[in-house]
């Protein structure tokens, strides 16, 4: 839609041998807006968007001149719809999202709409990145056998996005085995500055996008404005519908000088996100700047940005400036696009001028780099940074808590006829006789079982991952060896990352300490990081060992790298290479030999660790602009395995109700033309009682399907046998067994069924423990609605759609908690979940609720508001009755709108059938 231009302010530019059109921030400033020059980039850039999308509709005249002379110490709120350039999927978000599409047309038909309206309006990229799973790891071949496997479980999944990929315009697929999502988005799908073919020319304006995994803010390193949200805001996006948000704060964090010899970019990202989560910037959008940004490269940054979801904010962003220009020459980016990009920057005010004033921003804080040192995290959130030289103590002191919480339960689910359990955990490792296989009777409490070099926040970084196989090189070299009970993996971010370790010769000696890669995806980081082998397995099972896991990933939530593994520590690249070989948790590398080497004297961590001239002088000789040239130009194509995939014809999908990967969601049944208007509800009762920092991993299904759960008896009922359970990650488009693994994280603490762990909870009034899903199957049949109850940052973690989409099949209307985290609020509202907060000072515990109470929400219906309040009454067993006031999380008048109609999904299937969407 073309914009009104009601301030004139669209214009030319040329660069790179062509003229574009542009709608320029300076022109504005000189009509009579003078703030717009100290306004933070990320600011400038969304008022950009609205300049460029003033339609008199979501975008007017006063939203600009609101933007335009923003004070952002101000406090003030204010709401904006920000229109994003594309959408960016990866596959386990993704093919729900595809999913929802395909019924969305099948839905339009039945409203008498035209199905060809649902249709992406903008760009669409997904890659396929979440699915390959470390089965083999020792074998030279790991990454070929996996990716066999990969395809024998994914078929009917990668069958449907083939469909989507011909059936739906503007969406491409990045076929398996070639990256992780937001590499291949850093070194070649960002555009920095879009074009657009227009009647009126070419228009220039910055790329924008959201995708559906929180670590989209990766791109943020690159100058471009881009986060995570759940898929069906996703989906919203897609169709045209802007995204509803408050101008947000933005806080600027000052870098200066430049790191220390032996600090890495991974540990100043740890440094950043335990100072930000301290100082709280949940929603907010936060700014680098400073002298020190001067030494970071783009790699670096994007590193910093990557775990933005980590430390809560909304986007992690750097200025673009030189440094953006040299990225994008080395990663083959056509020059007359690197020209445009500095073109535009400049006459936009978005290129970073060291002389220039600094913005303005909310608050400021800064960071001297020299005083970064080598860090982990862990062992159970990615905030909870541990100096190296601090580590074995502090892993002495979780290991205490781990071992208390490992006990046998004081109370066990009664078991259900036709039930299985397991044998109660063992609390005497001296009373289990095990017959050991040779070379790991050592295996202990914090023994380091699982060492993987993972996930695109450190794969994407040259750096550290020279760094990692200098430091192999030099242990081989010493005689140094993993432990024998350490299962080893690399999983490169993209192909590049192969080319430049065989230019370097450094691929053989990570393979000599059994860093064989294992594929392109985000493997471990994810939880796909495969069974442990069976011997190790068996040991720390019978022993009941607290064990450990290292990996250079982002996440290290409890439940999601691996099933048997209580302690994750995240870490640098090198550090991760440093631990296998170590073994084990108990070790000061600071000041501890890691080792024996062949010449029988003790080896340290310093005498293998690389100087930073000789990582930075192996990267001029190895990393090559024709690597990233040559692999982009067919990085759609994929291997045999892909191409042989048949197509399905026409545009619905013709679903298959026999299929246990793909099937027809219920979002769109009964849906009729007009809405029926939320309304109050009385009567319900809490499935699920809950106490801090429940992360979406907590709520939303994820890693591996066991057999004795709902969600696997549903499969057994259909003729899968559990070694073709696959992940729940890869079923995300069959409702069935979603909803089903909803709640269901082993880690779970449900105060609803004290003394269990895992997705378990007692139905009421019967006082039976029983599994959340039964329990939510048997309130639907009585016609109970349900509530669940939470304490602060609800929803922490990915941008996880079904943490959303699961709570609503259950039966759940309402969430009440102390505080939610972003992506997850927005999911719930989006879904129809009303989310309510606690006012200041009270909590369930305050206010004495049990969760055993029947709940009254009173105000759910027309005198709803944005940040308004409704009634909650809970009448305890013995009728004793406790009133509050709870705050209403629907913070813009376009999301309560989209609440009205049950969630953005009919909302917008509504709007299409009118034709007024956008």
């Amino acid at each position: 839609m073309a914009s009104l231009n009601s301030f004139n302010t669209r214009s030319r530019i040329t660069a790179g041998g062509s003229t574009v059109d542009v709608f320029s921030l300076a022109a504005l400033e000189r009509a009579g807006f003078p703030e717009i020059a100290r306004l933070p980039f990320s600011l400038k850039i969304l008022l950009e968007n609205l300049l460029r999308r003033e339609d008199g509709r979501f975008v007017d005249a006063d939203d600009i001149r609101t933007l335009a002379r923003w004070d952002v110490r101000s406090g003030l709120q204010k709401e904006i719809a920000f229109a994003p350039a594309r959408v960016l999927l990866q596959d386990f978000t993704g093919v729900p999202a595809v999913v929802d599409l395909a019924a969305m047309r099948d839905g339009i038909v039945r409203l008498g709409g035209d199905p060809a309206k649902v249709n992406p309006l903008q760009p669409v990229e997904l890659v396929i990145d979440h699915s390959v799973q470390v089965d083999h790891y020792v074998e030279i071949n790991s990454a070929d056998l996996n990716a066999a496997l990969e395809f024998t479980r994914n078929k009917e999944r990668y069958t449907f996005l083939r469909w989507g990929q011909e059936a739906f315009d503007n969406f491409r697929v990045v076929p398996p085995d070639t990256g992780i999502v937001h590499q291949v988005n850093l070194e070649y799908l960002a555009r920095v500055v879009f074009k657009e073919q227009t009647d009126g020319g070419v228009l220039a304006y910055p790329d924008t996008l959201v995708g559906t995994d929180s670590h989209t803010t990766m791109v943020n390193g690159l100058g471009v404005v881009g986060w995570g949200v759940g898929g069906i805001e996703a989906e919203a996006a897609m169709l045209g519908q802007p995204i509803s948000m408050l101008i947000p704060e933005v806080v600027g964090f000052r870098l200066v000088d430049r790191l220390p010899e032996g600090a890495t970019a991974t540990d100043l990202v740890l440094t950043i996100t335990e100072r930000l989560r301290k100082f709280g910037v949940v929603g907010k959008f936060v700014e680098f700047f400073g002298p020190g940004l001067a030494s970071l490269t783009i790699a670096d940054r994007a590193t910093l940005g990557n775990m933005s979801p980590e430390y809560g904010a909304t986007i992690a962003i750097c200025p673009i400036d030189e440094m953006t220009l040299d990225y994008l020459r080395l990663t083959a980016r056509d020059e007359s696009d690197v020209q445009l990009v500095e073109a535009y920057a400049r006459e936009q005010g978005l290129f970073r001028n060291e002389n220039a004033p600094d913005p303005i921003y909310s608050a400021t804080l800064e960071l001297d780099l020299c005083s970064v040192e080598p860090s982990l995290a862990g062992p159970k959130r990615p905030q909870d940074r541990v100096s190296l030289r601090q580590s074995k103590v502090k892993f002495a002191q979780a290991l205490v808590t781990m071992m208390a919480e490992r006990k046998p339960k004081a109370a066990q689910p009664p078991t259900k006829p036709g039930e299985t359990t397991t044998p109660a955990e063992s609390t005497s490792a001296t009373a289990v006789a095990l017959e050991l296989t040779p070379g790991i009777d050592d295996l202990d409490h914090g023994s380091v079982v699982i060492a993987a070099i993972t996930s695109c926040t450190n794969t994407s970084n040259p750096s550290v991952m020279i760094g990692a196989g200098l430091l192999a090189r030099n242990a081989v070299l010493r005689g140094l060896t993993v432990k024998p009970w350490v299962k080893t993996s690399l999983a490169p971010g993209s192909l590049i990352v192969t080319e430049y370790y065989k230019a370097s010769g450094l691929l053989e000696y990570l393979a000599q300490l059994g860093f064989n890669i294992v594929g392109y995806g985000c493997t471990t980081c994810i939880g796909n990081s495969g069974p442990l082998p069976e011997h190790v397995s068996a040991v720390v099972r019978e022993k009941n060992l607290v064990v450990a896991s290292v990996l250079s990933g982002n996440r290290n939530f409890e439940g999601r790298i691996q099933s048997q593994v209580r302690a994750n520590y995240l870490a640098s690249p090198p550090l991760v290479v440093a631990y296998a070989i170590a073994g084990k948790m108990q070790i000061d590398m600071t000041s501890e030999p890691l080792g024996t080497g062949s010449d029988g004297k003790p080896v340290y961590l310093r005498d293998i660790w690389p100087t930073e001239r000789e990582i930075q002088e192996t990267m001029l000789k190895s990393v090559k602009t024709e690597m990233f040239r040559s692999k982009y130009e067919v990085v759609f194509d994929g291997d045999e395995r892909w191409r042989s995939l048949p197509i399905p014809s026409g545009d619905r999908f013709a679903w298959d109700d026999d299929s246990t990967y793909i099937r027809n969601p219920p979002f769109f049944e009964g849906v009729t033309l007009e809405p029926t208007p939320p309304s109050d509800i009385t009567g319900a009762r809490v499935l699920a009682m809950l106490g801090d920092s429940v992360t979406t991993d907590h709520i939303s299904p994820a890693g591996s399907i066991p057999a004795d759960s709902p969600a696997g008896k549903y499969l057994i009922s259909k003729g899968v046998q559990p070694r073709d359970f696959n992940s729940y990650g890869a079923r995300r488009g069959n409702h069935e067994v979603m909803v089903r693994g909803t709640f269901a994280n082993i880690r779970l603490r449900n105060q609803l069924a004290p003394g269990t762990e895992g997705g378990w909870t007692t139905s009421l009034p019967e006082d039976m423990v029983t599994t959340i899903y039964d329990a939510s199957v048997s309130y639907r049949e009585q016609g109970v609605p349900l509530i669940v109850l939470a304490g602060a940052e609800y929803g922490s973690g990915s941008s996880r759609d079904w943490a959303a989409k699961g709570t609503l099949l259950l039966g759940v209307k309402v969430v009440i908690a102390e505080s939610f985290e972003r992506i997850h609020r927005s999911n719930l509202v989006n879904m129809g979940i009303l989310p309510l907060s606690y006012r200041t000072g009270e909590t369930a515990v305050s206010l004495k609720l049990s969760g055993r109470e029947t709940f009254d929400v009173i105000g759910m219906g027309a005198t709803l508001n944005p940040a308004g309040q409704v009634r909650v009454r809970a009448t305890a067993p013995d009728g004793t009755v406790t009133e509050f006031l709870a705050v209403a999380r629907i913070d813009t008048p376009e999301e309560l709108e989209a609440f009205r109609h049950g969630g953005i999904l009919p909302y917008v299937l509504r709007q299409l059938v009118k034709g007024t969407a956008s």
